[in-house]
């Protein structure tokens, strides 16, 4: 399929100054890349994001973590310790739609980068913060990571195996939905703004991007008093609903309801599960989660997963392979919803990279340029926002900016 026409995509015409590093602000910047805007990442330099450190001892050239999140965008070094850089940021901003940064609370305040200063020459801005702990607060100074904000809003504490060590998710839970949250928060202050001619600030953390994730266990502690505890694959409110050995891999069984249930123990032959006082009930079979997983463990034992998803997928049962990244990168259903993508790379020729998880009238786009070295697109932008040849020199003499220079 053709890529889709730059113009008639979603967020086409919308501009974005990403004043934000590592993960959870680029995430937000991806995302609105690949819905066609168009996205001015500033970077210190030489060094840039510090993403681009983030690389396993064998990865050559650029940092494949930071390529993942950054394709589609230009990159503009400044040096916003210096008067001059902090004035190229104003001029920037002015002409910007949608600001985003995840700075400690404050710091950009004190360079003259706040929200106040930007928007006094753009009213109509939308300056989006992503903190450690939020805006309000007695640790709303405090930095932050994703780790650290895990383990503070108790993911971590009911992540593992049952009667085990806790555990950390296998991703970056608090950085990836903060990143999401806030490309949510910037367009709806953005459609807000096409309505009124209103800027906003719109701010969230990763504090909040990680409670969010504890909808059911804050349910159970508001409710009753109860405080959740790792179980492993298990869900805390439903039974059968969580992964299974078989005798060759493992599947993911989902009895989310008492029709699926019956099916189950049909297929697994043993009907006369359902009518056990230990199962008949939803509340039943929780009470009873450990007897039950046991039962279908041993139910399961003689055949190998394939066998197993054929039959759960014929009687209509939700149930899926344990897949490695390999198996699930390489199905051919992550390409057929255009999950798995190829992108330009700066170094030559292509890379494969995951998609936005979005589609718009069928098609899902994603942006193709590749993920910029640090500066490389500095004198390109500056032209294009009126700064004039002489002024560019001159500010790269003083290092106040950078131009990448070509092979």
């Amino acid at each position: 399929m053709p890529p889709p026409d730059p113009a008639a995509l979603p967020l086409a015409g919308v501009r974005v100054l990403e004043l934000s590093q590592i993960m959870a602000g680029p995430i937000c910047g991806l995302m609105l890349a690949d819905m066609g805007a168009e996205v001015i990442k500033i970077e210190k330099f030489p060094a840039g994001d510090d993403a681009r450190g983030y690389a396993r001892p064998n990865d050559p050239g650029l940092a494949p973590s930071f390529v993942m999140l950054n394709r589609g965008k230009r990159s503009v070094a400044v040096d916003i310790r210096q008067p001059a850089g902090q004035d190229v940021i104003r001029r920037l901003a002015a002409r910007c739609d949608i600001v985003t940064e995840n700075f400690r609370r404050g710091k950009l305040d004190a360079l003259g980068l706040g929200y106040e200063q930007l928007r006094a020459a753009n009213p109509g801005l939308v300056y989006c913060s992503i903190s450690g702990y939020g805006p309000n607060g007695p640790l709303s100074d405090k930095g932050g990571f994703d780790l650290v904000l895990q383990a503070f809003s108790g993911l971590i504490s009911v992540t593992g195996s049952l009667g085990g060590e806790q555990a950390k998710p296998g991703n970056s839970v608090a950085d990836i939905n903060a990143g999401i949250l806030a490309a949510l928060g910037s367009l709806s202050a953005y459609v807000r703004r096409l309505r009124t001619g209103i800027g906003s600030k719109v701010e969230t953390s990763l504090l909040q991007a990680s409670l969010q994730q504890m909808y059911w266990f804050a349910a159970a502690y508001f409710s009753s008093g109860a405080i959740a505890r790792p179980m492993g694959t298990a869900h805390p409110l439903i039974a059968p609903y969580q992964t299974f050995r078989c005798a060759e891999g493992a599947i993911a069984i989902g009895g989310g309801n008492q029709a699926n249930w019956q099916r189950i123990a049909e297929v697994l032959g043993h009907p006369e599960w359902v009518d056990d006082p230990r199962f008949r009930t939803g509340r039943d079979r929780l009470a009873h989660q450990a007897a039950l997983e046991a039962l279908i463990t041993q139910a399961l034992a003689p055949h190998g997963a394939d066998h197993w998803i054929e039959r759960l997928d014929r009687a209509g049962v939700p149930v899926g392979p344990v897949h490695d990244v390999k198996q699930a990168l390489e199905h051919p259903q992550s390409s057929a919803v255009s999950m798995v993508v190829e992108v330009d790379h700066a170094e030559g020729g292509t890379t494969r990279s995951l998609g936005l998880p979005l589609h718009f009238d069928g098609v899902s786009p994603h942006a193709r340029s590749a993920a910029p070295r640090v500066g490389e697109q500095t004198h390109e932008v500056l032209r294009e926002f009126d700064f004039g040849e002489e002024e560019i020199e001159r500010l790269q003499r003083a290092q106040v900016i950078a131009q990448h220079a070509a092979a």
